[in-house]
């Protein structure tokens, strides 16, 4: 768990299949870069296989 002004945080990063199924899961603390992760979960990867990145963001409704 990390520390920040609203408390302690969390993040959590996975590595998913085509359909959306987690592989590999990873958890740092939410002041952590997500760079940070990104080795641990790529590491073992088979050769040839295919790699995307998308992010989610949250839409804030006022």
């Amino acid at each position: 768990m990390g520390r920040s002004r609203g408390g302690l945080t969390t993040k959590i990063h996975a590595l998913v299949d085509a359909e959306g199924r987690p592989i590999r899961i990873a958890l740092t603390p939410g002041q952590a870069h997500d760079g940070t992760a990104a080795e641990e979960l790529l590491t073992n990867m088979k050769p040839g296989a295919t790699l995307l990145a998308e992010g989610l963001r949250q839409q804030r409704h006022s």
